[in-house]
């Protein structure tokens, strides 16, 4: 019994192998802003820190609602919607703390 093969000019479509971090830049993106918010945080800018962080999460909000998910990464951990919605109520939640808690006197 013989098996049934491609003709030889048939070339498989396949995703050339890219390195770890060019597949995953935008949770590499999302983290290097939460890594700057905690630095401005830790040097006594707690409003600037706070800000920067909740733009990282409202980031990765609009990151994973417009990539698809071949490209989405790290950022892709439940479906599309619930993965958004989650995010965006934290970076909208985040925003509005950061400006409902007082500034330091």
């Amino acid at each position: 019994m013989s098996e049934a093969r491609p003709p030889a000019d048939v070339v498989p479509l396949r995703r050339a192998r890219r390195p770890w971090w060019v597949a995953q830049w935008p949770i590499i993106l999302v983290l290097l802003g939460v890594c700057i918010a905690m630095v401005l945080i830790a040097m006594d800018y707690f409003r600037r820190g706070s800000v920067v962080l909740s733009a990282s999460v409202l980031l990765a909000a609009f990151l994973r609602l417009l990539l698809p998910d071949a490209d989405a990464g790290m950022l892709v951990v439940r479906s599309r919607k619930i993965d958004v919605a989650v995010l965006a109520v934290l970076g909208i939640g985040l925003t509005l703390f950061t400006f409902w808690v007082p500034a330091p006197s």
